[in-house]
């Protein structure tokens, strides 16, 4: 190799090249040769990130990152067109099961782009939710996401909805879901722009900085985690693990379910915040 060539001009082939000179004999290994890889400047931290996430894929299920029964975001199948609209608008989704009598029977998914075609129909009282409908694609909650962006990729398909053991419905997972497993956060021209430490992205699901400190937390939540064990979010949800967590890994405190979206291996970046139904203790 050129020795006029800097660490800045190395293409990630020839970096990576030089990092496995010596082979590795288990995942657990390879993570390290990386780790400490980058730490000696051979690889970004975007990098390292990037292929701990596609390491990470093969051994994070299904059900680790769907988003709950209880949070889709959903139409009846008789529902109105003039009631659709907002829905979409609030939601900024795109794709959207129909269920018939519960949220157990999917009749199909509905786009978005498919209602455009009907804006100014004067015939509106004659649409019909079951002639625009997609057919539904059933995953369950044990699929590896490996396994499940290949089969996104072949059929494309942009949404699974996933099943428990039993058959019924248990959640829903998106392409942009498993992506993110990988590259981190990614944000689309339906997201708020960033507007501090906590954002709204849809009704109950919020991207929160790591950073964030506690008592600016429980202010913006009106939750009443102790400021006095943990400066900010990233030192709370430590304590609670044990560990440092990984990208990925979830904890449920309340009320409150945490996803890691962005972490490596000194500290947390992101946080993805799911608000589960309040349960009222019996008295």
């Amino acid at each position: 190799m050129n020795d006029r060539l800097n660490k800045s001009e190395l293409s990630l082939i020839e970096k990576l090249s030089r990092i496995f000179l010596e082979m590795p004999q288990s995942g657990r290994e390879l993570i390290e040769i990386l780790q400490s890889s980058e730490q000696r400047g051979l690889l970004d931290m975007d990098a390292l990130n990037m292929i701990e996430g596609v390491l990470q894929v093969s051994e994070i299920q299904v059900r680790d990152i769907m988003v709950p029964r209880s949070h889709m975001v959903v139409f009846e199948e008789d529902t109105l067109y003039e009631d659709m609209l907002p829905v979409v608008n609030e939601s900024g989704h795109s794709r959207f099961p129909v269920i018939g009598e519960n949220r157990d029977e999917i009749e199909g998914v509905l786009l978005a782009k498919d209602l455009l075609r009907y804006v100014g129909d004067d015939n509106l009282n004659q649409f019909d939710i079951k002639d625009v409908l997609r057919k539904a694609v059933f995953v369950p909650e044990s699929k590896r996401l490996n396994v499940l962006l290949k089969e996104f990729r072949a059929s494309r398909n942009h949404m699974a909805i996933v099943v428990d053991e039993y058959g019924g419905v248990a959640g829903l997972v998106t392409i942009e879901d498993v992506l993110e497993q990988i590259v981190g956060e990614i944000d689309d021209e339906h997201d708020i722009e960033d507007v501090g430490n906590i954002r709204r992205m849809s009704v109950n699901r919020y991207s929160v900085k790591a950073l964030t400190p506690i008592e600016e937390f429980n202010d913006f939540f009106e939750s009443e985690f102790n400021e006095d064990e943990s400066d900010t979010l990233a030192g709370m949800l430590m304590k609670h693990l044990g560990h440092m967590p990984k990208r990925g890994e979830v904890i449920a405190l309340d009320h409150y379910l945490f996803k890691v979206m962005s972490a490596d291996s000194r500290r947390i970046k992101h946080v993805q915040l799911t608000l589960l139904p309040v349960v009222e203790k019996k008295s």
